[in-house]
Parts: structure tokens; C-alpha cells; sequence
């Protein structure tokens, strides 16, 4: 039998009709693979085409055929990503406020084409599940990439650092001056995306936010601060510091009530040592960047936590608790 028309496009048409069309609750029988394939103007005979279902497999999508009355019927039976994985990412993605809201639909748009049409209107349903507030900075992903580059090649970066002020405009901080820093790292909290780097100037570890960094650029300068580095536990450094403010690293030791043992692990990780006080409490030392967002997140716990040592620390804590007192007293809207 001659060889029909387009074959060199067969197998590609071929993967594309059996990934899109079928799955696990979904087949697809040979006369309506032959239709499939002629929609493209793709024409071929059975035979060739059983033979290209086995081909498929070297392409890594493996294809079953079962029995139903006097023919069979096809579905593709395994794939890259499982569903339940796929949603997990778009969780993920639509979760993230710095990624805008375009991007997440494209990326979204993306991932829907590695499951059949059936499955992926499960993802899109997955999309609406939560109503983020997304950064407006669409030129994130660029600086997320010249980040990574300028750390494989050991270079300083350059950028301009922006905040939103009462007009909600954005506001270039410290009248447009750029910032030098010796990237090392990113960091994912409270679903922002921080650089974590070093400025040689104040000798010190900073971090800032990638969406309101701008015009990102790559220095000829070698990165300074390894000696730091090599020293911080990346994950360890994003828990220590609350909503990624800085502070004052300290050992603080917690009084804290046995119903609020879940709450310390899940922040400081479950090598934490609880040590019990009594039947209703136990201590517990974190180390930890003492900021008003630490503070902030101790008194947030109400009465099951309170601050024992450093004395420094509880003072500070005595501190906040006048200032929000004054604060509530005097201000007057």
C-alpha cells in the first residue's frame, strides 16, 4: 500500500492527538485516530499506525489498548507530571504574589498542555481557587535570571531599589541610588522572593525584594563576602528572621504554653528542643533576629508565650507594648 500524505508529520500529530484527547477516563478508538490524523491531513493505514503507538513509547508516552466489543479502544497511560502534581504547581503559582497576575495565567497556560483537554479544565478550575494580591512587576523573571547569572559567573550586581508611596507611585529609594551587592542566594518568604547578598560597604548581609528591584545589571566587580556565607544556612537564616526584616540576631528563650507546641515548630523546625516547665508549659530557646515583626508575632500568640531572657529583649518587648499603648490613646482620626 503507497504511504500516505505528511508522513514526516505523523508520529508528532500522532503524540499531540493521544496526549490532548485521552487519559485515564477518556479513550480514543482507531477510526477516530484516522480522523484525528486527516484533520492535520496526515493519512495513514491501520497498520502503520499500531506501529507508531509502540514508537510513541521511545518518546516516553506510553500508549494501552484494550479490548471493547469487536476493536479496541487507546489512552495514554503515562506522563511527565501526574495530575495531582500538576495542581500542586499551579497551587503554587497562583499562590505567589510575585509572580503578576499575566504571567501566572501563561505559566498556568503552559502546564495545561502536559495533561489532556479534560484534565486541565480541572487545572483552570484549580486558578480561581484563591484571589492573591500579585506584584505589578512583570520584569521579575529577567531579574530572578540575572541574579542566578551574576552568582554562576561570581559577579556583583547593580540595581535600583523602588517602594510604592501615597499616590501609589512607584518611588525609587534613596533618590535613584544604585545598590552594589554581592548576590548569594534567593529566598522564598511569606511568598515574596528575596535576594540575599552582601554589601561590601556596610559590611553586612541584607536581603531585598525581588519584585521592587529595577534595572538590574550584572557588575565586572567579584562577589565579596564568602567568608559569610560559608558560614549561613540559607533556610536557617530566612526562619530566624520574621517577614524578613532585620534585626539584632539573639537567643531568646520562650515560655510557652503546651497547646501552642505546634505553632513553635512549624516556624522554628522540628530539632527545636521544648524543654517542660510543668503540665501546662514548657521553655524553649530560638535564635532569632529581634525586630518589631518578631515582637509583633510573640504578642500576635497572646497569653500563651511571654519573653524570659535576654533581659534586653524583654525590655525591648516592654517597650513596644508603651509605644502601642500611646500610640492607642493619643491617635485620633
Amino acid at each position: 500500500m503507497p504511504k500516505g500524505s505528511n508522513q514526516k508529520f505523523k508520529l508528532y500529530r500522532l503524540a499531540q492527538i493521544m496526549l490532548d484527547k485521552t487519559d485515564d477516563e477518556h479513550y480514543i478508538t482507531m477510526p477516530e485516530i484516522m480522523k484525528a490524523l486527516a484533520e492535520y491531513e496526515v493519512t495513514a493505514d491501520r497498520k502503520s499506525i499500531y506501529n507508531d503507538l509502540r514508537d510513541l513509547e521511545k518518546l516516553g508516552i506510553e500508549v494501552e489498548g484494550e479490548p471493547v466489543g469487536k476493536g479496541y479502544h487507546y489512552h495514554v497511560v503515562s506522563r511527565p507530571f501526574e495530575l495531582p502534581e500538576l495542581k500542586l504547581l499551579v497551587d503554587a503559582i497562583q499562590s505567589s504574589k510575585f509572580i503578576t497576575e499575566r504571567k501566572t495565567n501563561e505559566l498556568i497556560g503552559k502546564l495545561e498542555k502536559l495533561v489532556s483537554r479534560y484534565d486541565a479544565m480541572k487545572l483552570q478550575r484549580q486558578v480561581y481557587v484563591s484571589g492573591r494580591i500579585k506584584t505589578m512587576n512583570e520584569s521579575i523573571y529577567y531579574t530572578v535570571d540575572a541574579i542566578h547569572n551574576a552568582i554562576s559567573e561570581n559577579k556583583k550586581i547593580r540595581f535600583q531599589y523602588y517602594q510604592w508611596n501615597v499616590k501609589k507611585e512607584m518611588e525609587l529609594r534613596h533618590g535613584g541610588a544604585w545598590y552594589h551587592i554581592s548576590p548569594w542566594g534567593l529566598s522564598w518568604d511569606d511568598e515574596n522572593y528575596y535576594l540575599v547578598g552582601y554589601d561590601s560597604v556596610a559590611g553586612l548581609i541584607k536581603h531585598y525584594r525581588v519584585d521592587k528591584m529595577l534595572h538590574i545589571q550584572m557588575s565586572e566587580e567579584d562577589r565579596e563576602g564568602r567568608e559569610y556565607f560559608k558560614k549561613l544556612d540559607m533556610a536557617d537564616y530566612a526562619k530566624k528572621s520574621f517577614g524578613m526584616f532585620n534585626g539584632k540576631e539573639q537567643n531568646v528563650k520562650l515560655l510557652v504554653a503546651n497547646y501552642l507546641a505546634g505553632v513553635i515548630i512549624d516556624r522554628f523546625g522540628n530539632d527545636v528542643m521544648m524543654i517542660p516547665k510543668d503540665d501546662e508549659y514548657f521553655t524553649v530557646n530560638v535564635q532569632v533576629h529581634v525586630s518589631r515583626q518578631f515582637l509583633g508575632w510573640i504578642i500576635s500568640l497572646g497569653e500563651g508565650v511571654k519573653i524570659i531572657s535576654p533581659d534586653e529583649v524583654v525590655e525591648q518587648m516592654k517597650e513596644e507594648i508603651k509605644r502601642l499603648q500611646r500610640q492607642y490613646t493619643i491617635l485620633k482620626i
